[in-house]
């Protein structure tokens, strides 16, 4: 897990690269290191968090044994021992998954990414070609930001904010932030918050030679999925999710360092832990870590208690407290670059910055799960033809587009995810692992793991496991008002009832009392800083003002508009500081 960076094309200036580097150390504080292309036409950067092969025959940019390809990557393959073997005629240097990827290049060219369980983003440079070569992994669990200037030059980064260091202009996108605050959505194109900085799709390469860029699509999970539904019996279907889970945590617990795991009181937590339990046994004494708010009503404690009652597994918890929220929120919005989801991620944040301070630099959780069995609560009805918001828990439209001043409104792009499957569940389930839930849970959850220099796996989002799951008939996934039935079904012989039986809960933290009460101050400072900055010209200010109003007298149970709001004044914050 680490930050890349590399800049291609004429007259570069190592100035920028270094910048680029210096940045992003965060992300990789253990080692830099940096590569110049004999050729002029190519710099690399890397900043190292040591995973596997600790030693310094893993550092990067990393080589091939003639020196004619270099490798700069972030991420982790979990197959390397596997491929290893497959290509055992390659003279290998080290023990990293970095040097496989080499080897797999050499073998197979562009096609190597196929062949990679994993998540992973990588800028490889052929100097014998004069090309370079990047790819991001199935689902976008890490990043890859790049910049093509006109004159064919290409800036690529794990970061935005590299990309700014690197002297890339650092504009808002106007048609991305009217469609954030019209209709809620981020993350679901290639394009950002900022303007001239794409992220590379999920899924996706792209090569660059001689100023020209090729983008293309290597991996849809619409593809792979799209066979007849899975006829077999239930219990082979079982049989083989089981299987493919137990084999995905194995692989995911590869490494040098220790590791650790997320745990709130539902089922994929739940389920998580029972599946580390079949794959390192049952005696396994991994550190376990839990958020809490001090809220009964929304902490999970008791839950996450009962899971680990009768086992070896350490539990930290990890408070968030009112207090802590005006500077965390500072602190994570400057690491996201992009908006975030409010005080669950900054409960998240919490979880990192405790493992990394007890020496547990890896840590697993069970993301994914929800998109693959239908768990989120609009799955039902919207299977059924009703209109499907993209917040689990709110029946009502989560933003409030009339606060905003008509003509910014008039940039807001509208988007409908395309509709590869014949039923609507499938399209749905497509939808949030594509476009919506999937990809804006994973930037926020990249960017608070390296905030704090910890690797986070997700061990569920193995595409053998989605590709699985989406082949799955309707009533797998809900029956008789159940949902996750099959994977609950599936759990019913690791866990306890109470746990496989426990029921979705959306709302992890008191933000909406937070607030209406401890926070409204710190609210109120962030909205005037919003009506005089990043905002000025994007809010209506009369109609923020009434809406907050009636927020605080208890008019709404939704407060994400108001969390939207609130990112707007920070960003107001944050870009005033970046220019004294």
């Amino acid at each position: 897990m680490c930050g890349i960076s590399g800049i291609f094309g004429h007259n570069l200036a190592h100035s920028d690269l270094t910048a680029m580097i210096a940045s992003q150390r965060h992300r990789g504080p253990d080692a830099d290191g940096f590569y110049l292309a004999s050729s002029g036409l190519a710099q690399l950067g890397h900043n190292r968090l040591s995973i596997i092969d600790l030693s310094p025959a893993g550092h990067q940019p990393m080589s091939n044994h003639d020196g004619t390809i270099r490798i700069t990557f972030n991420g982790e393959i979990y197959n390397y021992l596997e491929l290893r073997a497959e290509l055992d005629g390659y003279p290998y240097r080290s023990h990293s998954d970095t040097e496989v990827i080499l080897a797999a290049y050499e073998k197979w060219g562009e096609a190597c990414v196929e062949r990679l369980f994993g998540m992973f983003a990588f800028l490889i440079w052929d100097e014998r070609r004069q090309t370079m070569f990047a790819a991001r992994d199935r689902f976008g669990v890490k990043p890859l930001y790049y910049h093509h200037r006109k004159d064919g030059t290409l800036y690529a980064a794990s970061e935005i904010k590299a990309l700014h260091a690197a002297g890339v202009p650092a504009h808002p996108d106007k048609a991305t932030w009217a469609t954030y605050l019209t209709y809620g959505l981020y993350d679901h194109t290639e394009r950002t918050f900022w303007e001239g900085v794409v992220s590379l799709p999920p899924g996706h390469r792209m090569t660059w030679h001689g100023g020209k860029l090729r983008v293309e699509r290597w991996y849809d999970l619409a593809v792979r999925a799209a066979t007849n539904e899975d006829t077999r019996s239930l219990l082979e279907a079982e049989e083989e999710y089981l299987s493919l889970m137990i084999d995905s945590v194995r692989l995911r617990f590869r490494s040098d360092v220790p590791v650790g795991i997320n745990l709130s009181g539902g089922l994929d937590s739940s389920t998580l832990l029972g599946v580390v339990h079949a794959a390192e046994g049952a005696d396994s004494s991994v550190r376990a870590f839990t958020f809490v708010c001090g809220d009964p009503n929304y902490d999970e404690l008791p839950w996450v208690e009962q899971m680990l009652t009768r086992t070896n597994h350490p539990l930290t918890i990890c408070r968030l407290n009112p207090e802590d929220v005006p500077a965390l929120a500072e602190s994570v919005q400057a690491a996201q670059d992009e908006p975030f989801g409010g005080l669950p991620t900054l409960a998240y944040a919490r979880v990192f910055e405790e493992a990394r301070k007890q020496g547990v630099f890896v840590l697993l959780d069970g993301q994914g799960m929800d998109e693959q069995w239908a768990g989120y609560d609009y799955y039902r009805p919207s299977a059924n033809g009703a209109s499907a918001f993209v917040i689990q828990g709110i029946k009502e439209s989560p933003v409030r587009p009339e606060c905003l001043n008509p003509d910014f409104r008039t940039l807001a792009l509208s988007f409908e995810a395309s509709q590869p499957f014949t039923d609507r569940l499938r399209n749905l389930q497509y939808r949030d692992t594509r476009f919506t839930k999937i990809p804006r849970a994973l930037r926020f959850n990249d960017r608070i793991s390296m905030r704090s220099s910890t690797e986070l796996r997700e061990p569920f989002l193995d595409h053998r496991l989605l590709e699985l799951a989406l082949r799955q008939p309707p009533e797998r996934k809900i029956n008789e008002g159940r949902h996750k039935w099959m994977l609950r079904k599936i759990a019913r012989e690791m866990l306890p009832t109470p746990l496989v039986e426990a029921p979705k809960r959306p709302l992890q933290t008191p933000q909406r009392e937070w607030l209406r009460g401890p926070l409204h101050h710190w609210v109120e400072e962030c909205l005037e800083e919003a009506f005089t900055g990043f905002g000025k010209e994007w809010l209506d200010e009369a109609g923020v003002r009434e809406a907050w109003r009636r927020f605080q007298q208890g008019a709404n149970d939704n407060s994400f508009f108001i969390w939207q709001w609130i990112t707007v004044g920070l960003f107001s914050r944050l870009r005033a500081g970046s220019h004294k």
